[in-house]
Formats: C-alpha cells, structure tokens, sequence
C-alpha cells in the first residue's frame, strides 16, 4: 500500500519504520526541519512500564488544587487556557474516578510492557547504539512520601514489575553519588527498568526506515485531510492534492486541528514538561543511571556525557514561554541529590515541549472510522515509553493482522461516548 504517516516524533518514525518493514511504500510529512524537534526532542527519558498510568486518577483534581500555590508545585496551571484546555478539564475531571481508572491503567500497563518488548528487540535486530542506561529508583523523602507511594507499589505487585523497597545506604550503593548532606526516608529500586536517549533512537530508526525506502520530506506543512474521494492530503505550496492508499495521523498536537474539519473532534491538549540538558562536570558526582524525586516528580537521568533533569507538568500557558519557577525546581532537585555533578556554567539546554494528552489517559491507535484514516497520537508524557508498541501494533491493524497486544479501550469508539 501506499502510506502517507504525518509527523516525525518518535511516534511517526517508529509507525513508518515498523509500515515500511511490512512492505507497505511509505512517505513521513513533517513541517519541522528533522525528526523528532518538538514532544520527542529532550524528555526525560524513562522505559519504566510500571509507572505509566493514567494522569484521570481518584483524588488527582485534589492534589493538583492543593499545588497550585507552591513554587516547586510539580503540576501547574498556567496562562492563558484556551476553549480546547477547558473542555479538556472538564473531560479529565470526569474521568478521575476509580472505575474509570483503573480500567485505563489496565490498558496502558499492557501496552507499555509490549513497546519495552519492542524496543529491546528493534535495539538488538538493528543493532542501534544510543545513549542508555539500566536501572530506574524512585527517591522517598520522608515516610509520609513512603507512605503515598504504597498504592503504587500494589500496581507495580499487580503487574510483576520486579522491585525492591531499599534503604538510604543501599539507595547509595545503587547511585553513590548521591549527596550526602541531603537525607531521606528510602528508595525504591527498579533494576529492568531503563533510560534511554528518545531522540536519539529516534534518528537512528529513521536512517534504517530510509533504507527500507521510506521517503521523509521535512520542512513540509500539511493543510488538510479528505477521505471523501479516498485518502488525499493538502500540503501547502502545492496546486494539487496528494492521494495515498492510507494515511496515518502522528502529529502530536496538530492532529486536532487537521481532524476536526472531518467530524473527529479528538480532545487532545497539550500538558507542558521541562528540562535541563547539561554535560557531566565530574563523573563520580554524576548518576549512574536514572532517579526520580517522588515529591517533586522530577527525573534525574544519565543520558552518555550528560545529565538530564526533568519535570513538571503544565496546563495552559505556551510552548515559547518558559515558567521561571518550573526551570528552578529542576536545578533545586539536582542541587539535592547530585550537586556538583554537570557544567552549569555554559551550554546548559533549557527546553519545554507540549505533550499532546487525552484526558482520560490510553493513547488513540488503530482505525479512524473513515475510509483510509488511521490513528496512533495523544501518547502524553509517555510517548517515548509507549512509541514502539503502538507502531507495531497499529502496522498490524493497518495490515489487517491480528496485533499480539489487545488493544481493547484505544480505538475511535471511545469519542462516541
């Protein structure tokens, strides 16, 4: 067949690599300049399944109201919200019940453990090489940080995520460079869990993607989508309509806007994170791996010669303004647990990225409900975690084969309800 995939985040590049290997001819729209430049371009990094559930939870609205006056809040509000931000709310705070929840959870857990499958398997068959590291700890504070963590655990038993609860001394064993000046309750160690450079994998499979054929135009704006006449798309600059056999829509964020004209009002909106990139000043003061500050859910990972800090997640607001006070709980956090350990003094990479998030949690994957119109975004902050199954598993559909993952919960129907 010949496919049209919009977008090259990590979602678009896995959908076409995974398309291409199944034969199909294959061409990447995307109106940045290179793959992965916007949501995939410097998140934090983490493959840790277990912890991948849905921001719609039981008591979320609670905890997000009792955040919103604290400087190192790690969710916020910001200005403006647009018509889009609040319809979304009013979906996400119907969604936060125990229910609902737990059904998402359920579906999101079962995806994220086949993309981990996934990306191991492409990573070994392709021999890519990039930045990563095994092992994942989840810092507690204080016993009452230990304590609301505890349901966590249950899900993490649930799932048989293999975990330790461990103390501050073995914490320190795990990553000695902890500071020692900073005390804390406990940790919680997660040794199959990894960090990896989402950007960077992300380049590597679009190089083998091309030599699978897949034509990647960048720089390349598409206006709109027809699936009246079969399959066509508008790109801007050009007189007449392009016509494919299939297109697949992976475009973050903008895939509202080229959806909506077609009658599929998708609620996605975009949930804002940060981070700080910045090269190892001293490796011995530096993680080994990756660390997340329970508290603050900042993510601390060690990404090759660099340190990545991670965090926040924003409501609201624009992408080009940064929040002063969410770039401070980042350096806050790392001058915690790992002073001393990047080069702060020059070449820092401050970046935030709007994660395109469905209110109620699961991703969109698989058909549209419209002649030769597939869907795979609305992945939130766990794109890169969830990439690599979601491509796999949308080819099968599209090629009309049975996927080895249920993906029961992620289809069109849900936007009937």
């Amino acid at each position: 067949m010949k496919i049209a995939v919009i977008g090259a985040g990590i979602i678009g590049v896995t959908t076409a690599y995974e398309l291409a290997s199944d034969g199909h001819e294959v061409t990447v729209l995307e109106r940045c300049g290179a793959a992965a430049e916007e949501a995939s371009f410097a998140n934090a990094g983490l493959v840790a399944p277990g912890y991948v559930t849905p921001w719609a939870a039981p008591g979320m609205p609670t905890k997000v109201l009792g955040h919103l006056l604290s400087h190192y809040a790690p969710v916020k509000v910001g200005l403006p919200l647009s018509g889009r931000d609040m319809v979304w709310m009013w979906k996400w705070l119907r969604a936060c019940n125990l229910d609902t929840y737990l059904a998402h959870r359920a579906q999101l857990q079962r995806l994220a453990f086949y993309s981990r499958e996934r990306l191991h398997h492409l990573t070994s068959e392709l021999s890519l090489e990039y930045e990563r590291s095994d092992g994942y700890m989840v810092l507690l504070r204080s016993e009452h940080d230990s304590k609301l963590a505890q349901p966590g655990l249950q899900v993490l038993r649930d799932a048989g995520v293999m975990f330790k609860e461990i103390s501050p001394v073995d914490a320190r064993k795990v990553e000695p460079a902890l500071n020692p000046d900073t005390s804390f309750f406990g940790a919680i160690h997660l040794p199959d869990d990894e960090v990896g450079n989402c950007r960077q994998f992300a380049l590597l499979l679009k190089n083998k993607a091309q030599r699978l054929g897949v034509d990647f135009q960048f720089n390349t704006e598409v206006k709109r989508v027809a699936c009246a006449n079969g399959a066509s798309i508008d790109v801007a600059g050009e007189s007449g309509p392009r016509r494919y056999d299939a297109l697949v829509m992976c475009a973050g964020l903008a895939s509202a806007h080229l959806l909506a004209p077609l009658g599929l009002k998708i609620p996605l909106t975009a949930v804002h994170g940060y981070s700080v990139s910045a090269s190892i000043r001293e490796p011995l003061n530096a993680p080994r791996s990756a660390v997340m500050d329970e508290r603050y859910k900042v993510a601390i990972s060690r990404l090759g010669q660099r340190v990545r800090v991670a965090g926040s997640a924003e409501l609201g607001g624009t992408a080009d303004k940064m929040r002063a006070s969410s770039l401070q709980t980042l350096y806050k956090v790392l001058q915690d647990w790992f002073p001393g350990a990047a080069n702060l003094s020059g070449g820092v990479q401050e970046w935030k990225g709007a994660r395109p998030m469905m209110p109620n949690g699961p991703p969109m994957i698989g058909a549209s409900g419209l002649a030769g119109l597939w869907l795979n975004l609305g992945h939130g902050s766990s794109g890169w975690a969830l990439s690599c199954g979601s491509a796999r598993a949308l080819a099968d559909l599209l090629g009309n084969k049975q996927p080895d993952l249920d993906l029961t919960g992620f289809g069109a129907k849900r936007l009937r309800k």
